[in-house]
């Protein structure tokens, strides 16, 4: 076992009861199937991963449809709505013309349940108990083209569906008996840490040192901001909107041969770093879309690219020598650039699989990375040692991102689970259950609590880590979401910028946190509004599935990059921000 790998796992928290109309519609659609001592049937379903390089195997066990029709919905009322206008309210819209379709909202439900269900059984990590397992139930050891992963997927399906049918057949409420060497294998799998190494302890020290005071200057910045009238908050952002509506196809550049599967603003918002699946990295000029320079190093598909904090900008320290960029690939190592030359400074080497993405820590000493190898890394950016070897996911690991703090990292991906992770002691503060398919994207806004997701479902969910549970969601395509950019402007709280005073001396609300950008398998880009959440534009122009998309700092600029090679870039006929 690797000397810094420090894992924490813990059990699913319980599910919550259904109505008794819904565990009714349950059973009844349970007892229409026998259960077989033989074993239970199976099949095979794909998943496309979000950058359109590849698909992955799941095999649920079995589905079902029912109908919720006798679960009554509230009629909206537009004239109430109108009443009571506020700002980042808990708001949940699906919609018919984006994410899932009314007609198939039963069958996610019941899904979805059953996948709550199944998330809280305990299931071996070791892969040959999960062998002997299936063996005991009678199914198949293996299926083809399944990994480990899958393996344990599918035993934990099936036990879900077995669990349910001795619920139903043992209606006389008597306790199923468990055996005590099955009891001792649950209470082994709850948790488990690992000694790390001593540079670990002195990371989530000065992980410390650096989080808790811009944790002060924000809330000082939000206290402040707090004593503005809501009025003047809503006249503000109706005109954000209203700027954000007039953004327009500005700019188009191929990206090379092959397609485009990440794109990155620099910190100045004058460079896009663009990635490409021959792993090709094109830095290109802002607006000109001019290449600058090509960087090569990478042999597979770029999974993630992230810039340096603070570096391009006018009043920065870091040099064009120094590390400026960093950048992960499908081979399974991590490049390290500066902007001067087009071959690595460094190399960060550790992952047996692919590298999804990779984000710098706000403080810039720190990078972490996620893998298909089901683990996310943390480096250290100085020394290039490896600090952390984190698990805690059944599958790979597609997605993570800090919080503006640095005190918090959100990790996500192929098992459709979130984590929540506390740097400073490496526990599991929060699970992000709710979607049906993996999760591609992962953002946090500039408040410190908040965070958005982005799945295979079609959705977007918000989730607030002070209330431990789910803040609103939105139908935001009608495919894949493959990426996702919460705007963090140049008056972040974090950095302790102050609310500017407008001409009669009041208090002018805070730009950044007041929209997010999304780019999905619909070709589109969407612009959703943060305080509730509404479509404010979407942006058409690619001919493929659109991989990625960012924001700049200062709002001119919206760029994309997908299937058709292509890096376009969106904005204002007038080139003005906000």
């Amino acid at each position: 076992m690797h000397p810094s790998r420090q894992a924490y796992v813990e059990e699913a928290e319980s599910e919550v009861s259904l109505p008794p109309h819904h565990l009714h519609s349950s059973v009844q659609a349970l007892k229409q199937y026998s259960y077989d001592p033989r074993g239970i049937s199976s099949f095979i379903n794909r998943n496309p991963v979000a950058d359109g390089s590849g698909e992955t195997f799941r095999t649920p066990a079995l589905t079902w449809q029912m109908s919720v029709s006798s679960h009554p919905k509230k009629p909206f009322s537009l004239a109430s709505a109108k009443t009571r206008t506020a700002l980042d309210r808990d708001y949940d819209m699906p919609s018919a013309t984006a994410g899932i379709a009314p007609e198939r909202a039963s069958a996610i439900l019941s899904q979805f349940d059953r996948k709550r269900k199944a998330a809280a059984i305990a299931v071996p990590t070791d892969d040959g108990r999960v062998r002997a397992r299936l063996r005991e139930m009678g199914e198949p050891v293996t299926l083809f083209g399944e990994g480990p992963g899958d393996r344990r997927d599918r035993l934990r399906e099936l036990l879900a569906i077995q669990s349910e049918i001795d619920a139903i057949e043992d209606e006389d409420g008597d306790a199923r008996m468990q055996d005590a060497d099955e009891q001792g294998e649950n209470e082994q799998e709850e948790e488990f840490y690992t000694k790390g190494i001593q540079e670990l302890v002195d990371a989530r020290k000065d992980i410390a040192r650096y989080s808790l005071p811009r944790a002060k200057r924000r809330l000082a910045s939000q206290k402040i901001e707090s004593t503005i009238p809501l009025r003047t908050h809503v006249k503000f952002r109706k005109g954000i909107k209203e700027r954000l509506g007039g953004f327009e196809l500005q700019g188009s550049q191929t990206a090379g041969e092959r397609p485009v599967s990440m794109t990155r603003f620099s910190p100045n918002g004058e460079i896009i770093a663009a990635g490409n699946w021959g792993g090709g990295i094109k830095l290109l000029n802002v607006p000109v879309m001019n290449e600058i320079r090509t960087l090569r190093g990478h042999t597979d598909r770029i999974g993630g690219i992230s810039w340096f904090p603070d570096a391009t900008l006018p009043s920065t320290t870091v040099s064009t020598d120094s590390v400026n960029l960093a950048s992960g690939g499908a081979e399974g190592n991590i490049h390290l650039w500066s902007l001067n030359q087009d071959t690595p400074i460094s190399t960060l080497a550790g992952h047996n699989q692919r590298v999804c993405r990779v984000e710098f820590h706000p403080s810039g000493r720190y990078l972490a990375s996620a893998s298909e190898d089901t683990t996310w890394r943390l480096w250290d950016v100085n020394t290039t040692t490896e600090l952390l070897l984190q698990e805690g996911h059944s599958r790979g690991v597609f997605a993570l991102s800090f919080n503006t703090d640095g005190s918090l990292l959100a990790s996500a991906g192929m098992d459709s689970i979130g984590r929540i992770w506390d740097l400073r002691t490496g526990r599991t503060v929060m699970i992000l259950e709710g979607h049906i398919r993996p999760i591609y994207a992962l953002d946090w806004g500039v408040d410190g609590h908040r965070v958005l997701s982005g799945s295979g479902d079609g959705w977007i969910k918000c989730w607030d880590v002070r209330k431990v549970q789910p803040s609103g969601g939105i139908g935001a395509h009608k495919s894949v979401v493959s990426d996702l950019r919460w705007y963090k402007g140049m008056d972040d709280p974090a950095q302790g910028v102050v609310p500017e005073l407008d001409e009669q001396g009041a208090r002018r609300p805070k730009k950044s946190g007041t929209f997010f950008v999304s780019g999905g398998f619909d070709k589109n880009v969407n612009v959703f509004s943060a305080d509730d959440w509404s479509l404010v534009q979407s942006l058409s122009g690619h001919t493929g599935n659109v991989h990625s998309v960012d924001v700049a700092r200062d709002a001119k600029w919206i760029c994309s990059g997908g299937y058709d090679r292509t890096v376009k870039l969106w904005g204002r006929n007038d080139a003005e921000g906000l």
